[in-house]
């Protein structure tokens, strides 16, 4: 055969085989990117803490979590939770929405840079209306004001939403556009009232005139009242408590008075987080007879001092069970409530004490029946995410001062069972110290 009838051969096999391989090759399209994995610092989670949660639950709690007050211990558990990345719970980890929740909630329990580590690391923020809301509090919070007027200037959907038209009218008037900024903020009030970004805002139209006192409900109200020259001091949210921080928190702690007695005083220490003063202070209460202090309050502060390190005192916890069966009234509350709390985190109960422990009325749980199930599955399943969401849900419905007793101790079971130790005894710690 010649070698121009090779060539023709040659030619002819590619081209008869071109149809059969152009079949077989398939282009998979890619996958959309989950919001979730993205995280801001080493929480001690894995990659696995979203494992088998609940989208739905995820889309019910993030929304409260960036709305409501939470106790400390709640707080923290929320910071450690949602600065993990991780693929996101069922079904969320793609939707912007939920990621922009997440983000928010972040944001509103002091994790200011931890999200703001996330959202460095987030394309597309100006997409989505609530994941771009997150990133402009985060800049606001951070003194980049030019950052979120940037975010604003491309946000892509929701521009008519009252937020981004109360942060159009700060970023217009910044820029030296007062006759639009003036339009905007007149649209911001109609379709919004807000009294006190009216008088901050106002005032800075105005160019003169009092302000009155400065706002730290969020980014937008500190941006304001910072660059109205106030000072950004008083009651402020968590996330602008955190934005003022040298150190923002990332454990647990409780501010409470030091005295009367030695026994306050080592409790306000374990409090701040001095667990070695407080078991010095304690080893030194060798006395039967401590000032300022009864035989109940000294077992909350051993409860106390074994949530802090982690150990199970089956010791305290008898004489809490003790006090809770046979002490005056007012203190067998005190007691049942402490035994309750301590029980969860694992010491043994004789006989006699489980007896007594079981007659206990005090405490009452207030979360709905289901939900509580709930929380017990996702424990027992060893479900972190799971756990951890519907923790704190319960904890959001109950408010800054944490869950009564009977809820929280449904909380630090699940969370001890799910492998959430750290986050079982800051629960436990913060329900002793509200009975002290």
């Amino acid at each position: 055969m010649s070698g121009r009838s090779i060539s023709l051969a040659v030619l002819t096999a590619l081209a008869l085989s071109a149809p059969a391989l152009a079949q077989e090759v398939q282009v998979a399209p890619l996958a959309a990117p989950d919001f979730f994995s993205t995280g801001a610092r080493d929480t001690g989670l894995t990659a696995e803490l979203w494992r088998g949660a609940s989208g739905q639950t995820a889309r019910t709690v993030l929304p409260l979590l960036a709305a409501k007050p939470l106790s400390p211990a709640a707080q923290a558990l929320a910071r450690r939770v949602l600065a993990t990345g991780a693929s996101g719970p069922e079904g969320a980890g793609q939707d912007a929405g939920v990621a922009g929740a997440r983000v928010s909630a972040l944001i509103a329990q002091g994790g200011v840079k931890d999200a703001a580590a996330i959202l460095s690391r987030t394309a597309g923020l100006e997409q989505n209306p609530v994941l771009a809301q997150a990133g402009a509090e985060a800049a606001l919070l951070s003194n980049d004001d030019e950052g979120a007027c940037a975010i604003s200037d491309r946000l892509v959907a929701g521009r008519e939403e009252v937020y981004w038209l109360r942060l159009r009218a700060y970023c217009q008037l910044k820029a030296g556009n007062s006759g639009a900024a003036q339009l905007t903020f007149d649209l911001a009030q109609s379709q919004g009232r807000d009294a006190v970004y009216g008088r901050l805002m106002g005032a800075k139209l105005a160019g003169a005139g009092d302000p009155g006192a400065p706002s730290l409900r969020n980014g937008l109200d500190y941006a304001l009242s910072r660059n109205l020259g106030l000072p950004v001091t008083g009651p402020a949210a968590p996330a602008v408590a955190a934005a003022l921080a040298a150190s923002p928190a990332v454990s647990a702690s409780w501010t409470i008075e030091g005295g009367p007695g030695p026994v306050k005083a080592a409790m306000a220490a374990l409090a701040a987080g001095d667990l070695a003063t407080a078991l010095t202070m304690r080893a030194s209460l060798t006395s039967d007879a401590i000032p300022g202090a009864t035989i109940t309050d000294l077992a909350l502060l051993d409860a106390m001092l074994a949530a802090a390190s982690g150990k199970t005192d089956p010791q305290t916890l008898d004489r809490l069970i003790e006090r809770g069966a046979t002490a005056e009234p007012k203190t067998r509350v005190r007691a049942q409530q402490a035994a309750l709390i301590f029980a969860t985190l694992g010491a043994p109960m004789s006989p006699q004490a489980r007896g007594q422990f079981a007659a206990f009325t005090a405490g009452e749980a207030k979360a709905p029946a289901a939900r509580a199930l709930a929380l017990d599955f996702a424990g027992a399943e060893k479900l972190q995410g799971e756990t951890a969401l519907l923790a704190l849900w319960i904890s959001a419905d109950a408010g800054a001062a944490g869950p009564n007793a009977g809820d929280r101790a449904r909380i630090i079971r699940a969370l001890k069972a799910a492998g959430l130790e750290e986050d079982a005894r800051a629960f436990a710690l913060e329900g002793l110290l509200a009975l002290r």
